[in-house]
């Protein structure tokens, strides 16, 4: 696996740039916001990854190692490929993209092109516990927030299941949720199905 390049960057193109790395040049695949970085006849270092296909060996490149692990995490999700982890990339930046993952944001997600809502819901539901939203603030706060995160996806996943859209759930999670509070799983969920009008 090729992890690293660094050399003379020798042209950029709209999707990819060609970076000399020992008398050789490789193409490769990164993201807008990576490419506005680079310039031609300076030097470039970018984290890689190497897809392997049968009719094509193809290089990804990325400023940073969390781009490149969340990278390699969607595509382990059915149905994401690597064209469409990178467009998720080009879209959201890691931070934005891990929150929008752990805090269950359907229509964050649906904003990348060729992620619909069965897509975003399958990406929050394989990947809301594999990834760790970056937080600012104390330890507490922190600790507080992903806390409150994790209530309301239960939450969420419980209306779900009885029958409620994902919509429908977030909806009135939202207007139950305590801002920065962890609160209590039962009683929210007891509150949720109050505002969709099924007490319990």
């Amino acid at each position: 696996m090729i992890s690293s390049v660094r050399g003379e960057v020798l042209s950029v193109g709209l999707d990819h740039a060609v970076i000399e790395v020992g008398g050789v040049g490789f193409a490769v695949q990164a993201v807008p916001a990576t490419l506005a970085t680079l310039r031609r006849g300076t030097e470039a270092h970018l984290h890689t990854t190497l897809v392997v296909r049968e009719d094509a060996l193809t290089l990804f490149g990325f400023a940073d190692a969390d781009s490149r692990e969340l990278f390699g995490l969607l595509q382990t999700v059915s149905g994401i490929g690597p064209r469409l982890a990178l467009a998720a990339l080009a879209v959201l930046e890691p931070e934005k993209l891990r929150l929008a993952l752990s805090d269950g944001n359907i229509t964050m997600l649906t904003q990348v092109p060729g992620i619909g809502r069965k897509g975003a819901e399958r990406l929050i539901i394989e990947l809301r516990d594999k990834v760790s939203a970056p937080l600012s603030g104390g330890d507490g706060q922190v600790e507080s927030r992903a806390a409150g995160n994790a209530v309301r996806a239960d939450v969420v996943e419980a209306l779900v299941g009885l029958g409620f859209t994902a919509k429908q759930a977030e909806q009135a999670v939202d207007r139950v949720a305590t801002p920065d509070a962890p609160g209590d799983t039962s009683r929210m969920l007891r509150a949720a199905l109050a505002v969709l009008g099924r007490k319990k």
